[in-house]
């Protein structure tokens, strides 16, 4: 029988793999599993919280939506915050989710409407008496990047609404798709490539590195396009005015009149059979339609009921998404080599003969990890069967069959036992499926960290990725990622490529990273576990790398949202000479600056308060942003490092419970503007 503590050691793992594939997604657009594999390491986390409430957290990855915002723009909170959809992922749990919608409204005759799951990123753009003013990324759902000048390129974005469609609301949203089409796709690779530039893996992955560039001017000669789905926030709608639709498919026609492109595909159903015939319908056009999908969304059509059936606290009720399967294909396994990473993880990866499938041409795959290789049995000559879901890195499912007692088949490949970048022997990490090269003079290693630190979601160096990374390196002008801003002109006009507009470009940009915020720096480090979220945590308590670098264990294990993990892997890293000695040389360069204060005071520095219930005075998001304004935190559910609870109007009787069963103080709504300006308990 598995132990309590078995399964939460099952729990935190899950946490922290899932909060690095969506770093990897979201903020590097970089992702290394498909997405299938995600959703089964997701369902698995949701299907071990439900069972044991009792390990429920505020900050676990299935409480709220994935995708936190980098900083390489400034910011927007969202007036209506962008949820993520929950996925069925076959007719079965898309049946099922049509029985709740029906049980949940009995006394309604339901209709569908459905469109295709665009892979692109997520939009809302804000029009202002007609006028485009904001463009915005979902980013965790409340916070995204401001893109506005880069989403005024994109000639499918009307910068004015038509008047045809009525008069416009003072402020209306409107939420939709970001996209690239598959052959603009292609024909952005063929330029890139012919340029000697870098290409990308698939059309989710272009059209946010576009969109995304620091200089609108590069964005304008990328072919984005925008896609319509839905109205968010409004204000100033007049009554019975056209801006005020009773359904979603007049939310399309509304948006297709207003002037926007909407899904030709889309459409209402009114049965279960015809949903499942319309999701059916979209797999199997899949690859037909112009742009990339990997899935379908289905949405109860009447608006006035999505209030009825609400949301969770990521996803609404209402809508589901119907995830398309894997696509598989044949192809030879022509070698099997291996790759390093930046914290000399080595993982194994096929080289394949070229195959299409998933809409694009696959010649390399993930095999995970060296008991993943030997379980599938997978042998270099073997005709193996390539699968791909999302539109990531695809993977080898296994050898096609006739392949495991075909005549003259190759030995079983065997993982190597030194690194092949430096060396060195490698060492599997006991109780855990890692194999690791522990020489951190690796050159590949090397070049991984100091990639990240200069990458997107870390320090922001644009033109510092692992080609030019590599060419520095093999130059022995860098060794570690302080070594960047002791970097000269006259050393970098010796690098092959190099001219006189590049490297000060280069040298421009490094010097601007000395005033990334500290959170950034801390990111760029490369911790295991400390992405954009947790740094912030962590330097909000400790906002220099001195501080940092002098703080125990138990000080960060206190963190809301840390864990004696995270905070142990962040103290074996400050104590160790080598990165002290790198820490010293980062202050010296006068690299980060510490996080803007509040101008509020700091009364709830590092304390977690619950707000449950109607606060007068207080919208939910305003009481939440109150306490954050404040120092403190305001997560979702009540644990054992919640300093108090505010009860306000219907409270949730469960949170309550909790705080009561926790001996947690509760306070009365009545006391919360106190509680906000001393950070003490009522005497």
């Amino acid at each position: 029988m598995t132990s309590i503590a078995e399964i939460a050691a099952r729990v935190e793992a899950l946490r922290a793999e899932l909060r690095y594939h969506n770093e990897r997604y979201y903020s590097l657009d970089e992702p290394e599993i498909p997405d299938a594999d995600y959703d089964e390491l997701f369902r698995e986390l949701k299907a071990l919280e439900e069972a044991h409430p009792e390990l429920r957290d505020a900050a676990s990855p299935t409480a709220h939506v994935s995708g936190m915002p980098t900083t390489s723009f400034g910011s927007v909170r969202h007036a209506k915050p962008m949820q993520s959809l929950d996925n069925a992922l076959d007719d079965e749990e898309l049946v099922a989710w049509v029985g709740r919608c029906e049980k949940g409204l009995p006394d309604e005759s339901l209709t569908y409407a459905y469109e295709p799951k665009v892979d692109g990123l997520a939009m809302s753009l804000t029009y202002v008496n007609g006028v485009l003013t904001q463009g915005a990324t979902r980013g965790d759902g409340t916070t995204g990047e401001d893109v506005t000048a880069n989403i005024l390129t994109i000639a499918s974005i009307p910068q004015m609404l038509d008047p045809r469609a009525g008069v416009p609301p003072q402020v209306v949203e409107i939420r939709g798709e970001v996209y690239m089409a598959s052959a603009d796709f292609e024909a952005l690779n063929s330029r890139q490539a012919a340029a000697g530039e870098k290409t990308f893996v698939n059309p989710r992955n272009a059209a946010a590195g576009s969109l995304r560039q620091k200089d609108p001017r590069i964005t304008a000669t990328r072919p984005l396009k925008f896609l319509a789905y839905q109205l968010g926030s409004s204000e100033g709608v007049e009554p019975e005015s056209s801006w005020s639709p009773a359904t979603q498919s007049g939310v399309l026609r509304l948006l297709s009149t207003a002037g926007f492109d909407v899904s030709s595909e889309a459409g209402v159903a009114s049965s279960v059979d015809e949903v499942v015939a319309a999701c059916a319908w979209f797999e199997e056009h899949r690859h037909t339609l112009p742009y990339e999908v990997d899935g379908a969304v289905v949405k109860i059509d009447d608006l006035r009921l999505h209030g009825v059936l609400g949301s969770t606290s990521r996803a609404p009720r209402w809508a589901i998404a119907k995830k398309f399967p894997p696509e598989e294909k044949q192809t030879l396994l022509m070698n099997i080599e291996i790759s390093v990473g930046r914290t000399g993880r080595v993982t194994p990866f096929a080289v394949l003969e070229p195959v299409f499938v998933g809409g694009t041409t696959v010649q390399m795959a993930t095999l995970h990890n060296e008991d993943h290789v030997a379980t599938r049995d997978v042998r270099p000559g073997d005709l193996v069967i390539v699968r791909k879901a999302g539109d990531v890195i695809p993977e080898v499912v296994g050898p096609a069959a006739g392949q495991v007692n075909r005549p003259g088949r190759a030995a079983p490949w065997t993982f190597p036992t030194s690194c092949p970048s430096c060396s060195t022997a490698l060492v599997r990490i006991p109780g855990e499926n890692v194999t690791q090269c522990p020489n951190w003079d690796c050159v590949a290693q090397t070049v991984q960290r100091i990639s990240y630190f200069a990458s997107r979601v870390a320090m922001d160096i644009e033109g510092l990725g692992e080609q030019r990374v590599a060419q520095l390196i093999s130059a022995e002008i860098l060794t570690d990622v302080a070594d960047l801003y002791d970097l000269t002109e006259t050393q970098l006009l010796g690098i092959e490529g190099m001219g006189p507009v590049s490297a000060s470009n280069l040298l421009q940009a490094i010097e601007a990273s000395r005033s990334q915020s500290m959170h950034r720096v801390l990111v760029g480090l490369g911790i295991n576990e400390v992405g954009p979220a947790n740094a912030r945590v962590i330097i909000r308590a400790f906002p220099t790398l001195k501080q940092l670098a002098e703080s125990a264990t138990e000080q960060l294990a206190a963190l809301d949202g840390i864990g004696p993990k995270t905070a142990e892997r962040v103290v074996s890293f400050m104590r160790q000479d080598r990165n002290l000695v790198l820490i010293q040389r980062l202050i010296d360069h006068q690299v980060g600056v510490e996080e803007a204060s509040s101008a509020l005071p700091q009364t709830l520095l590092g304390k977690a308060v619950v707000v449950t219930g109607s606060v007068e005075g207080f919208t939910r998001q305003e009481a939440e942003a109150a306490v954050i304004a404040r120092g403190g935190t305001s997560p979702g559910s009540v644990s054992k490092k919640t300093f108090c609870v505010v009860a306000g109007e219907s409270p949730g009787a469960s949170k309550l419970t909790k705080a009561e069963t926790l001996g947690l103080p509760i306070l009365p709504a009545s006391a919360f503007v106190g509680l906000l300006e001393t950070g003490e308990l009522p005497g």
